[in-house]
């Protein structure tokens, strides 16, 4: 993006902000990078394979679209109690609802694929993503993880980064996971790092809010609030680079993050 009396870029100018605004979601962490593993949690042989599964055992009930049981939504991840995958093991294998859903004896790799059949939306061509415990997610949130440091959730922590309050409505599961381990492609535009100049030779550095026409707001690096009029401004860049890089935190580890990050519904 360009503006009059723009002048040349250079990659170190945005440095000091990286050191400022930190993370989006994650910096690093010991563990297995997900992203060498596979292209998703379950794969694409465990979501084809849960399909039929679900064919023959789950469709009488829960509907094709699984949408046939008040209260529960499978294709859209919406449960009465279960949460993690560990819960839906739980209700498949030891059924659910006072005896109304019956436990169901199946071989691991058919309660695997079933899962990631649900997970991916009942598309068997989809991507399905593990939900982890969301207790141990919060833990690595606010350690390991390193993501309190950043973030801001229910009126609590810094506004250098997007307030992940209502992540948990506002984002899918994929998108929290791929938000980890390949931030480039998920980063919103409006979220991008800038550096501006104004006349009065004035450096900022923040984190784009809001941006029309003749303005641009922004959360400056001492988080504070700023706009600016453009025909004000000697130099307003926008930072391509994503603030941090792929999560090197295990699959086990984002799978518990992503299961703490949908738990986020801002105040209740």
């Amino acid at each position: 993006m360009t503006y009059p009396h723009k002048k040349q870029r250079h990659k170190s100018l945005f440095s000091p902000l990286l050191r400022h605004l930190a993370c989006l979601l994650l910096l690093t962490a010991g563990g297995q990078s997900l992203a060498q593993e596979s292209d998703h949690q379950y794969t694409s042989e465990a979501i084809l394979a849960g399909s039929r599964v679900y064919v023959q055992q789950c469709a009488l009930c829960h509907g094709p679209q699984g949408e046939t049981v008040d209260g529960i939504n499978l294709r859209l991840g919406q449960f009465r109690t279960a949460r993690t995958d560990d819960d839906l093991v739980g209700v498949i294998s030891g059924g659910a609802a006072g005896g109304r859903m019956p436990a169901f004896t199946l071989r691991p790799e058919e309660l695997n694929g079933v899962i990631a059949y649900i997970r991916a939306g009942f598309d068997p061509s989809g991507v399905a993503i593990s939900i982890g415990d969301p207790t141990r997610g919060k833990a690595l949130f606010e350690g390991k993880g390193d993501c309190a440091g950043c973030h801001r959730i229910n009126g609590k922590g810094p506004r250098t980064a997007p307030d992940l309050s209502e992540i948990g409505i506002l984002r899918t599961p994929a998108i929290l996971q791929n938000s980890m381990v390949d931030p480039a492609a998920t980063l919103l535009p409006i979220n991008r790092a800038v550096r501006i100049v104004t006349r009065r030779e004035e450096t900022v550095f923040g984190r784009r809010l809001n941006e029309d026409t003749y303005t641009v707001q922004l959360i400056d690096s001492n988080e504070q609030l700023r706009s600016f009029v453009k025909e004000d401004l000697v130099s307003y860049e926008l930072s391509s680079e994503p603030v941090h890089q792929p999560t090197t935190l295990s699959s086990e580890e984002v799978a518990d993050l992503v299961g703490y990050l949908l738990t986020l519904r801002g105040l209740q």
